[in-house]
Order: C-alpha cells, then structure tokens, then sequence
C-alpha cells in the first residue's frame, strides 16, 4: 500500500465543496492514515470498522508528499512543502467521496502538517473577473443567510446534513496587487459545532482558482499562518495570470461581490472530515470533517 501522508447563489455557477473538517481530521489522525505508514495497526475494540476501512482506503490514496511541484491541471503549479501532502484530481474526487464530500471532478487536495488541516483548490473557467467592484460586507453576509435554505435543501437531497451561515471571521477583502479576495465563514450544523471555512480567490486571465482552508476554530489563525505561506509557492501558469490579459478575451458577467456569494457555498465544515474528514457546502467547501485528529471533527464543504 503506498505511504500515507504525513500530515467545511447568486453569481457564479458555483461546484464549490463544503466541507466539515472535524471528521475529515479524526479519521486522518485517528490511527492509522499517519506519516509514512506502511501498514496499518489492528483497529481499536471501540473503533466501528467501517471508520477503520476509511482511514484504509484514505491512506491508500496517491498522496504525493512534499518537497514537490504539484500541477493543478494546466491552470496553476503549487508547492508543496516538506511535512505536507499533495492530491491529484483523481484522488481528490475519492477524497471527497471518503469524507462524505460531493464529489468533484478537476478539484485537488493540499493537506498541512500532521494533517491538521487541509485545503481544496479548483478553477473556474468562468473569463476574467474585473476587480473594480468595491466589497459590502453586511449586504453579502445577508445574501449568504438567504441563500441556506435553497442550499440546505440540495445537502438534503444528497443526504448531507444542514450548514447554517453564522457571521464572518474575517470580512471579504480584495488585494489589487496579489489579486487575491480572501474572506473567512463562520457556519454551524445540527449540533451546533461551529467551522470556519477560510476561503481565497486568485484572479487569472481566463477565470479563477479557488482555494478553500478547512480547519478547527481553536487552530484556525495557526492554520491560516500556515495555508497562506504555503501559497506563496502558487502560481498560474504562463499565460494564465492576471496581467496577461488580452483584448478578446472572454470576461466574467460578474465581479468580487459574486464571487464571495459564489464562493460560499463552496466552504468547508468540521463535522464530516471528523467522521471520515468532513463536508462541503452544496456551493463550496465546508470543512475538513473529522478524520485529521479528535481536535478537527468534522469537513465538509460546498461542492
């Protein structure tokens, strides 16, 4: 078996996962999906077997373990640093499978240290997002809460559990030098647990990447420390970036303000990656549910 790692509307079509990053980090963490495990040890009296085949099948995947270039399509290049762990979109959609995600195609998997949180990244080839739209925090905040029910109702019919829209934990901002909006979600499921899907978008000439943080309210600022140095290792490919705009090229129909409404639904949970390493929103990422460790319960995401 190969090695395991080492280690939760309107605008945009959205095929963002949600993920809960609490079951996502249990079942990572749990026992058997560790750094460099060979083989996995007999599981627990206390522990279910079908968690046990999950943790199995999660360490099975092809993780490609940092230092590495990692390609994300023809899109973007990632570098994946020592301690971390890389997923192509293959294993990714497994992935997601594994830790009661949506499944999604073209969407890739970069998990942190010790496995103490993960992130999601795929591209929207939607064209070229213009950037001169100032951000309202509140009006989108209210949009978000307006949209739970109709996303809700999708998470039910995939048997997915309820996420509700509590507030920010950081604001929407925009970066014109990076090019990058960045904003971070407060959400709730059936038991109250509150996860925080940090979420970033990076303008590109003919769309946008988006990259979604799952990780536990008492690790976040740590992990968003880590996520975002990590990303000092990303970039577009040639002809890809922002700058390299062309006149002719396609341009979005929408601006900032759709992308965050877009965006959240594609955030990620702690409930489902603890179960199994989490869930998505029905339009993105919710969380890294529950298999990285007890400490991040459950992920899941938009998806």
């Amino acid at each position: 078996m190969p090695p395991a790692p080492e280690l939760g509307v309107r605008g945009p079509p959205a095929e963002h996962p949600t993920m809960t990053r609490s079951r996502v980090i249990r079942l990572l963490l749990g026992g058997a999906v560790l750094v460099g495990a060979v083989a996995l040890a007999a599981p627990a009296s206390s522990q279910p077997p079908s968690q046990w085949e999950v943790r199995r099948q999660i360490a099975a995947l092809g993780w490609q373990r940092g230092p590495t270039e990692a390609h994300l399509g023809s899109t973007a290049i990632l570098d994946v640093r020592e301690g971390q762990a890389f997923l192509d979109a293959p294993n990714t959609r497994r992935f997601l499978e594994l830790t009661e995600n949506p499944p999604r195609d073209n969407h890739y998997t970069l998990v942190g240290p010790e496995m103490k949180w993960f992130a999601i990244f795929f591209f929207e080839d939607s064209g070229y997002v213009k950037d001169d739209e100032t951000l309202d925090a509140d009006a989108l905040l209210a949009s978000l809460k307006d949209s739970d029910k109709s996303a809700n109702a999708e998470r039910q019919r995939l048997g997915i559990p309820p996420l509700h829209t509590e507030g920010w934990h950081v604001a929407p901002h925009y970066d014109a030098l990076t090019k990058r909006l960045e904003w971070g979600l407060r959400l709730s499921g059936p038991d109250g647990h509150p996860t925080i899907n940090y979420t970033i978008r990076f303008l590109g000439r003919r769309g946008v990447m988006h990259a979604t943080l799952v990780s536990e309210p008492d690790t976040l600022e740590r992990d968003i420390a880590q996520f975002k140095a990590s990303l000092t290792g990303y970039s577009f490919a040639a002809g890809e970036r922002y700058a390299e705009f062309r006149a002719g090229d396609r341009v979005a129909e929408y601006g900032l303000a759709a992308l965050v409404l877009g965006g959240a639904a594609a955030v990620a949970t702690k409930s489902g990656f603890a179960k199994a390493l989490g869930k998505f929103v029905v339009a993105g990422l919710v969380a890294l549910g529950g298999a990285v460790s007890a400490a991040i319960r459950k992920f899941r995401r938009r998806g």
